[in-house]
């Protein structure tokens, strides 16, 4: 497949299927293009009833070429492109690209249109349908209708461009452009009857010429494909970068448990990103300002930025961002402020603290160069962002000449944050190999994905093999609570203890047994969230409980229109920290989330996710890191004199959860432990409640 891939991006010779002779017709641009960009293979273009467009022999079908042709654009109608692509599959052409539209996206009889030309395809591969093709500006070679090459030049760089829209290829090309972003190839997979995002991924992670790959997302259809690619990118060094629409769609589904309202869809996106080591884009700009960052191949290990400015606001402007983003701007060690003062020529500069302001004193390229040079040097900042203020419009080229001439003195990143309106001057500073940025939030935007790559650790490793549990006897549908933990109890989950009742005298019995005060609760199936229908009391003992057994179940019938018959009488966990522990399944696979747990875990909604392994569970090292993760891991880590919390009891109980998500497969619909206590250290874990749906 690689092969064909190759040839797609890299032909020799290119058929133009219902070429037109008017190059103003989108039929007439790919010709047009291929040979205003110098493609310097064999062009055929096909159309019967025109002899000859510009200079090239237009031929009457595709069995007429004079030679076989490793890529075919088809540029005919849906109801016929399926012919084309037959012919072109019988000449053993390598791959053909479909713009047309009219399939899947159309309903059922475009899927019947998508069936057609699969079939008419064979083992020849379809980049398309509905595609604007690709360009792959290593190599001049234009295979594309867009609009966006009526430009005349484009500069080429290290970053490949995977689209899974048309438009957003051409605005990507355009876009970079303008702003002096060299790119390596641009391919767009719209609906991928075939060739697909993973498929390209895969590619560029072989690709010379490709540093950084940036995605445009709709979906993710095939996420092991996606997984693996992504991983093979990073073994190879190259980022990947990706903006994901649809986040307005992704809201969570009612669901019986909390985890489905706190998954959703686009945090299953986060989850995947992250385990596969992608950087994702927030917004559709980063798409840009993240490659052309990581591009340079600079990488920050730490958060500390010097920030160099001739204009006292901006810098000002850039430090309030990075400091809203967790970045540091010292003020310059003793050694480097002297360092920075012996620069000092006048009475403008302010060189002794950060931003270090240079002001007036900046038009002088000796002292610019001498103070890049120090930050770079000083073990006070990882990284430097140079302000480019009005002041320096007048001569772009000596202030981009004296930063480049300062890059091979350090690894150091080294951006720029352009304060006019200059487009032409950050263009030239990231031609020059200083990605530059027109606003702060690019700029941080660009360290923090610098910083992330940096310490990226992709790769979901499976938890110890387990051995199988035996799970014959569960039933369909939805479990009530104490069957819920008795399958936890199956897989290790230490749950707290309990017994049924269904009488006030059977409830004063349990409470003595279990010693100490007790939780009352309805056990239903039906009823899932019992806090809500008054189906939980806390706090009582062997003299209250049957009494209150006796109002709780007036309290719900009133309530949910239920009169519960069972209740649970279970023993009160005293202390500990509350966590959710729940899994979820979409079409990317299953993930374990962990969060803030107990009746607000959906108020405040800190929780984070991770994807299980091909097989297996987490491992124990996935499941800290997630604890860690949590905006409330101080609570578990003896935050202000609190006593730390069991971590390698929550450990080992994330880690067995995983295991029974991965064994039951898609058998469990849903599973949630909420609460479960996270006791002082050396005291474990206790499943307070559980929710479990069987198919």
């Amino acid at each position: 497949m690689n092969d064909a891939i190759s040839r797609l991006l890299q032909p020799r010779s290119v058929a133009v299927i219902g070429a037109s002779a008017d190059a103003g017709k989108t039929a007439g641009r790919p010709v047009s293009y291929l040979v205003k960009h110098g493609f310097a293979g064999a062009i055929y273009p096909v159309n019967p009833k025109v002899d000859r467009i510009g200079e090239l022999t237009c031929y009457p079908d595709i069995a007429s070429l004079p030679g076989v042709p490793d890529v075919g654009i088809v540029l005919l109608g849906a109801e016929r492109a399926h012919l084309a692509v037959r012919d072109l599959a019988a000449r053993g052409c390598a791959a053909a690209i479909v713009l047309a539209s009219g399939y899947t996206e159309t309903g059922e009889d475009g899927a019947r249109r998508q069936k057609q030309l699969i079939e008419a395809a064979g083992s020849m591969r379809i980049l398309g349908p509905n595609t604007i093709g690709l360009v792959n500006l290593t190599d001049n070679i234009v295979l594309s209708a867009t609009g966006a090459l009526e430009m005349a030049h484009f500069p080429v760089g290290g970053i490949g461009v995977v689209s899974q829209s048309g438009g957003i290829l051409g605005a990507l090309l355009s876009r970079a452009a303008a702003r002096g972003v060299g790119l390596s190839k641009l391919i767009s997979t719209s609906n991928e009857v075939d060739l697909e995002l993973a498929d390209f991924i895969d590619h560029l992670a072989d690709d010379e010429a490709t540093k950084v790959i940036a995605l445009y997302v709709e979906t993710v259809r095939d996420p092991a494909k996606f997984r693996n690619a992504c991983l093979k990118a990073a073994r190879k060094g190259k980022p990947v970068v990706a903006f994901k629409i649809g986040r307005s769609e992704a809201g969570a589904k009612a669901a019986v448990s909390h985890t489905g309202a706190l998954a959703g869809a686009d945090r299953m996106y986060d989850a995947l990103f992250q385990q596969v080591g992608v950087i994702r884009a927030q917004t559709f700009g980063e798409l840009l300002d993240i490659p052309a960052a990581l591009a340079t191949g600079r990488r920050l290990q730490g958060k500390r930025v010097a920030i160099l400015t001739s204009t006292g606001g901006a810098g000002t402007l850039v430090s309030d961002d990075l400091g809203m983003a967790g970045f540091d701007t010292p003020a310059p060690d003793a050694a480097t402020a002297e360092a920075l003062r012996a620069l000092q020529t006048g009475d403008h500069a302010v060189l002794d603290r950060n931003p270090i302001d240079v002001t007036l004193a900046g038009l002088q390229p000796a002292l610019l160069r001498g103070a890049i040079n120090v930050l770079l040097k000083s073990d006070s900042y990882d990284a430097l962002t140079i302000i480019v203020g009005s002041s320096s419009l007048a001569m772009p080229e000596l202030l981009a000449g004296a930063i480049q001439d300062c890059l091979p003195n350090s690894d150091k990143p080294v951006i720029a944050y352009v304060s006019p309106h200059a487009p032409e001057v950050g263009a030239l500073l990231t031609q020059r190999g200083v990605p530059a940025f027109a606003a702060a939030e690019s700029c941080t935007a660009a360290l923090r994905a610098m910083y992330q790559v940096a310490h990226l650790q992709p790769q979901v490793e499976a938890s110890a093999p387990a051995a199988p549990v035996a799970l014959d006897d569960l039933p369909s549908g939805s479990l009530d609570e104490y069957q819920a933990k008795q399958l936890f109890t199956r897989f290790g989950v230490p749950c707290a203890g309990e017994r049924i009742v269904a009488t006030p005298a059977e409830a004063e019995a349990a409470a003595r047994e279990l010693g100490g005060r007790v939780v009352l609760k309805i056990l239903s199936a039906e009823i899932t969230h019992k806090s809500d229908v008054g189906g939980v009391a806390v706090g009582l003992t062997a003299d209250t409980v049957g009494a209150r057994l006796v109002a709780m179940a007036a309290e719900v019938e009133a309530k949910a229109g239920v009169q519960p018959r069972r209740f649970l009488v279970q023993e009160m966990v005293g202390s500990g920290t509350e966590l959710i522990l729940g899994m979820h399944r979409d079409a990317l696979g299953t993930a374990i989330l962990l969060g803030m747990g107990g009746v607000t875990a959906e108020l405040f909604k800190d929780t984070t996710m991770r994807l299980l392994p091909p097989e297996g569970g987490l491992s124990r090292a996935d499941a800290l890191a997630m604890a860690q993760a949590l905006k409330s891991w101080p609570l578990l880590d003896g935050f202000r004199g609190r006593p730390k919390a069991d971590v390698k009891a929550l450990v080992t109980a994330i880690v067995a959860f995983s295991q029974m998500a991965a064994q039951l497969g898609e058998r469990l619909v849903e599973a949630e432990i909420n609460p479960v206590f996270v006791q002082a250290q050396g005291q474990g874990v206790r499943a307070a409640d559980g929710v479990v749906v069987l198919a």
